[in-house]
Order: structure tokens, then C-alpha cells, then sequence
């Protein structure tokens, strides 16, 4: 298929966008004039069919498709045909009754005490498959929860487990930047971030303000950093004069010009007990001589007489 005006084979393979930001690369094989934004009925993965909208083609395509390491093999399936109102009334309904069919699994995976959340459903348009995205610190085992699910929506139910950053591309939201977030609008690669990537930028190393909406540290420090990396090896060190005193040495930890203060000696615990043990003894009240042996294990005698005092 040529693009119009130009004599040149356009790319046949498009992109398709779906609830979420999920995208995905299907084949144009009836050479469909298709503009960005058309609504367009595919093959749905595990059968049936359902209604996505256009979001690239031409070369673009061919990019992105090298960029996420897809080949252009015959596994790609192909578009079926543009989207009649009908389809996308029936996939607006599909859409509407998503809120109610999440707030019901949500309840029954309470029911059940399951460790997960379930943050987002997608409803396909013709309404043979429900898929659940939940999220999760450890694995869970949702078989009785998909068996419920099924027989209440008499559909097939699928889950698929989504990252803390996923979550918050499929719910959206609004950043700190006042604009919308964009792991919601075009970030689709989430790569790893440290807060190295703070500290090169002289960021103050706050959680709460380099964290993001789903809680992990924000994909826009990484939008810089290669900047400030470049800009890091023109800068020179700087490095802090060492003080001295007037004669011309040294000085050491202290005041600028004095000597050092003497470290203090650290107190002992019974600094104070040894102080009060070697107090003199008051006058008038002398030492009580030691009493002998014998009166020490038979005790003193009724009638012994008192002892001089010498």
C-alpha cells in the first residue's frame, strides 16, 4: 500500500492501542486506509474479537517494533476491518459494566482473604473474556476466585499480575508537575531508579518527594541524568583550604587560630558510689570494732559483760 501523494510502500504492520496504554502490533493485509485514531476490530488473544484504536503507523511502526525487539513474522495477526457503530456501542457497554464487575471480584477476593489487590479489569467487546491486573508482594492462589468470578459473569476470567509502576499507568493520575502522569500517557519502559540519580542531581534525598504516585521513586530523575553526568566531568572539585593558625601551622579541630580543646575523659558509672564510699566519718561516731569469732557463730552471751572501750 502506498502512501497517498507519495509513490513510496507504506509499512504494513500498525500499533493498536487498548484500555491502559496496552499496545500492540497487528498487520494491515487489506491495506485499510488507516489515519491515528481509528477504531479497529482485531483477534483477540485466546479467541473472539475485540475493538482497539489506532495509535501509529508508517515508519514509525517499523521503530518501535525495532525497539522492542519484535520480528515481522506471519505471527503478527492481522486487522479484520474498521470498527462499525455497532462494535464500539458494544464495546462502550463492555466498558460500562467494568467498574461493577471489579468492585465484585474485589469483594470476593476479600471473602476469601486473598493477599492481593485487584486494581484494573479490561472487558472484551464482545464480551467472551474478562482479564483482572492485580498486584501482589508474594504469590497467591486465586483458583477459587477465578471459578466464582466465572460463574458469576458467565465468562472466561483471566488474571495477569502488574507491578506497582503498571498499576498506576492503568489507573492514571496527576503528578507533582501538575501534569498527567506519564507511565499513563506515553511511558511504556520503566527502567530502574536509585537515588544515585538524586544525589548527581543535588536533589534532597526526601521520600516523599522523589517518590511517585505508585509509591517508588520517580521515572523523571532518570530524564536528566545524562545530563548532568556530562556536565559533571567539565565542573571542577572543589576542594576546602585547611585553616591555619598565626604560625603558619596547622591548626587543628577547633576554633581558627587556637589549640585544640582537650578531649573529655568519660565519667565512670560509679565515679559517684567510690566518691561517697571514701567520705571520712562523721565525728563522734568512731568505728565499730570487729566482733570475735566466737561471738560471731554463738552470738553474745545473756550475762556476758560489756566490753571496754580502749
Amino acid at each position: 500500500m502506498s502512501a497517498p501523494g507519495v509513490g513510496v510502500e507504506e509499512f504494513e504492520f500498525v500499533e493498536v492501542r487498548f484500555k491502559g496504554g496496552r499496545k500492540e502490533f497487528y498487520r494491515n493485509n487489506a491495506h485499510l486506509r488507516l489515519t491515528t485514531g481509528d477504531a479497529v476490530v482485531v483477534d483477540a488473544t485466546g479467541g473472539g474479537w475485540h475493538v482497539g484504536h489506532v495509535s501509529l503507523r508508517g515508519e514509525l511502526v517499523r521503530l518501535q517494533m525495532r525497539k522492542k525487539h519484535v520480528e515481522a513474522g506471519p505471527e503478527i495477526k492481522p486487522i479484520q476491518r474498521l470498527a462499525s457503530d455497532g462494535e464500539t456501542e458494544k464495546l462502550a457497554a463492555a466498558r460500562a459494566r467494568e467498574a461493577d464487575t471489579l468492585l465484585r471480584g474485589r469483594v470476593m477476593a476479600n471473602q476469601l482473604r486473598l493477599q492481593m489487590k485487584l486494581a484494573d479489569v479490561e472487558m472484551q467487546a464482545d464480551g467472551s473474556r474478562a482479564v483482572f491486573y492485580y498486584s501482589a508482594d508474594d504469590r497467591v492462589d486465586f483458583r477459587e476466585l477465578v471459578r466464582r468470578l466465572a460463574d458469576d459473569l458467565r465468562t472466561r476470567v483471566e488474571m495477569r499480575q502488574i507491578s506497582l509502576r503498571q498499576e498506576a499507568g492503568r489507573i492514571g493520575g496527576i503528578g507533582s508537575c501538575g501534569r498527567e502522569l506519564c507511565c499513563s500517557t506515553w511511558l511504556t519502559d520503566f527502567k530502574t531508579v536509585s537515588t544515585t540519580a538524586a544525589r548527581y542531581q543535588q536533589l534532597s534525598l526526601n521520600p516523599t518527594k522523589l517518590a511517585g504516585q505508585c509509591g517508588r521513586l520517580k521515572c523523571c530523575l532518570n530524564y536528566e541524568l545524562d545530563t548532568y553526568l556530562d556536565a559533571i566531568k567539565d565542573i571542577p572539585s572543589v576542594k576546602k583550604k585547611k585553616k591555619k593558625n598565626k604560625d603558619g601551622k596547622e591548626a587543628k579541630a577547633g576554633k581558627e587560630g587556637g589549640a585544640a580543646k582537650p578531649a573529655k575523659t568519660p565519667k565512670p558509672a560509679d565515679a559517684g558510689r567510690d566518691a561517697r564510699s571514701s567520705r571520712p566519718e562523721k565525728a563522734g561516731r568512731p568505728d565499730k570494732p570487729p566482733r570475735p569469732a566466737a561471738l560471731a557463730q554463738n552470738g553474745p552471751a545473756a550475762d556476758a559483760p560489756p566490753r571496754e572501750r580502749g
